[in-house]
């Protein structure tokens, strides 16, 4: 197993195991230590977190890496993620939203249908974590102009 997939599958049961409830917590083992790191309504634009109405669920888990001086391009998601940045920091400019900063550490709903664009502060390359809850066919993120 190569060592990008090997990190790939740890990193996507720690969000598992990570975003479970205090429920789920009490539902392990007392030596299985569980920490929340996002629980929320909403995306980062303030939308209420909508799932897709579909028969033909997909969901990714995907590390997207970005190096630093690089950024995304303006683009969109049409289905639901929710990213956990692994390293690195980065700025997200949302159209008519200004600007955040996320940094290690940090975990979000990402944005649906809302045109944003990530640039990497520092020296350091952004590797971020993506769940995708999506639909078979329909890309989990789409380029779009600048605005």
């Amino acid at each position: 197993m190569g060592e990008v997939m090997r990190h790939t599958i740890l990193a996507a049961l720690g969000v598992v195991l990570l975003l479970g409830s205090a429920q789920a917590e009490e539902s392990y083992k007392p030596a299985v230590r569980v920490q929340k790191i996002l629980e929320t309504t909403t995306t980062t634009s303030g939308a209420p977190i909508r799932y897709p109405q579909t028969d033909q669920p997909l969901v990714q888990s995907l590390i997207v890496e970005i190096p630093s001086g690089a950024e995304t391009g303006w683009h969109r998601h049409p289905v639901p993620a929710y990213a956990y940045i692994l390293a690195g920091t980065i700025e997200v400019e949302s159209e008519g939203q200004g600007k955040r900063i996320f940094r290690a550490g940090d975990s979000f709903a990402e944005m649906v249908d809302h045109r944003h664009n990530g640039r990497v502060v520092g020296e350091e390359t952004v590797r971020i974590l993506m769940i995708v809850t999506g639909q078979k066919g329909i890309a989990f993120s789409e380029r779009t102009p600048a605005p």
